[in-house]
């Protein structure tokens, strides 16, 4: 995990509803954090939740994460892919590649 570069865009892939991230995930953290880094093999963004990963607690605790953290409502972000995995794809529908990566760079900054 080596910090924020430019490089986190390949961690983005923009389809017909929306984009999708690819999230390396680490629940039981001690504090929430998105974004929280990249990883460069798995181009993947960090994400850590406090909420244990039992029940779905860490998947609802994610959801409502990012949501907060990108500005957009719950209901447009959904975990399509890796529910029961640290690594996972999240759809964030209604916004386009350019619209997320400009989003995330002010972020990191």
């Amino acid at each position: 995990m080596i910090g924020m570069s430019g490089n986190f865009r390949d961690a983005l892939v923009e389809t017909v509803n929306g984009t999708i991230l690819s999230l390396d995930i680490s629940a039981g953290a001690k504090k929430d954090s998105f974004p929280a880094g990249y990883n460069e093999w798995r181009h993947s963004i960090a994400c850590h939740v406090s909420a244990p990963p039992v029940e779905g607690k860490a998947n609802k605790s994610i959801i409502e994460l990012v949501s907060k953290t990108l500005s957009v409502p719950r209901s447009a972000v959904s975990i399509i892919a890796g529910s029961g995995s640290s690594q996972k794809k999240i759809l964030v529908q209604g916004t386009s590649r350019d619209e997320l990566a400009a989003l995330m760079e002010r972020l990191i900054d």
